[in-house]
């Protein structure tokens, strides 16, 4: 049988049996894990990465508070972005780079504590070549475009010039493609031209769900990571987040049922 008619058999099974879909990303999700612990990473296990509180990072006497935050589809959780906001605050007049801006949610809350904030994001002709909508496209930056001290740019992370920033950034945030090849290309990529050796790298869903590893993402992470990179790569408890620190964290194994010892208390306002 040729392997266009496999193909095909294939996806008539999916169409008739659609449960038979869990399987199928069951077994890539085995593969990806396979792939990630095989490559070796210090104290990585099934469980995923070594894990830090979220707690870490937050300093008693600052405000922990999100904004702007819309609650829709595709963004970070609130927790991802207090950890931003907690990790630009670290450093007098932070330089912040992100790949990945959709509504620009991250950008607008690190632009709050950091003194220079750039976005990098796909341009329109790029997203219009893709077939995506107007309004889609229109919904980028949504709440970062306004801000003067955000400085947007435009291009496909694969191959903008990095180089040509002239400068290595405090803290960097990858949330841009998420499949393994563009993962691991955005990491080769940031390391060789953004990262400094006090540069904290971000990761965005490199979780399902907090403490629940997305092993494509890890994989692409770990591939990626240059020899030269001796740093430790971590999970952030409570987010979605992977992180890379120039020094050394307090890590524990990560444990999806333990009992929750430290809770987060939420207030909500709303603005129009």
């Amino acid at each position: 049988m040729s392997r266009i008619a496999k193909t095909l058999r294939g996806l008539a099974s999916l169409v008739r049996n659609p449960w038979l879909l869990n399987h199928v990303l069951a077994a890539d999700e085995t593969a990806w894990q396979q792939r990630a612990l095989a490559h070796g990473a210090r104290h990585l296990t099934a469980q995923g990465l070594p894990a830090v509180p979220l707690t870490h990072f937050l300093t008693p006497d600052h405000d922990h508070t999100v904004r702007p935050f819309a609650f829709r589809e595709g963004g970070s959780l609130p927790t991802d972005l207090l950890l931003l906001r907690a990790l630009a605050r670290r450093v007098p007049r932070c330089r912040y780079f992100e790949i990945g801006t959709w509504r620009g949610e991250s950008a607008a809350n690190v632009a709050e504590v950091a003194a220079e904030v750039c976005t990098l994001n796909l341009s329109g002709e790029e997203m219009r070549a893709l077939g995506l909508s107007e309004q889609y496209i229109g919904l980028h930056g949504f709440f970062s475009r306004p801000l003067p001290h955000v400085r947007h740019l435009h291009g496909n992370s694969a191959t903008f010039d990095l180089a040509g920033l002239g400068k290595q950034f405090d803290v960097v945030f990858i949330d841009g493609d998420h499949r393994y090849e563009a993962v691991r290309t955005d990491t080769r990529r940031v390391f060789e031209h953004l990262v400094g050796p006090e540069t904290v790298v971000v990761w965005h869903d490199a979780s399902r769900q907090p403490g629940q590893p997305r092993w494509e993402v890890l994989a692409g992470i770990l591939d990626g990571l240059p020899a030269t990179a001796t740093g430790q790569l971590v999970q952030v408890e409570n987010t979605l987040c992977a992180l890379y620190s120039p020094q050394l964290l307090p890590t524990h194994t990560p444990d999806p049922l333990s009992d929750p010892e430290t809770w987060f208390e939420v207030t909500v306002r709303s603005r129009s």
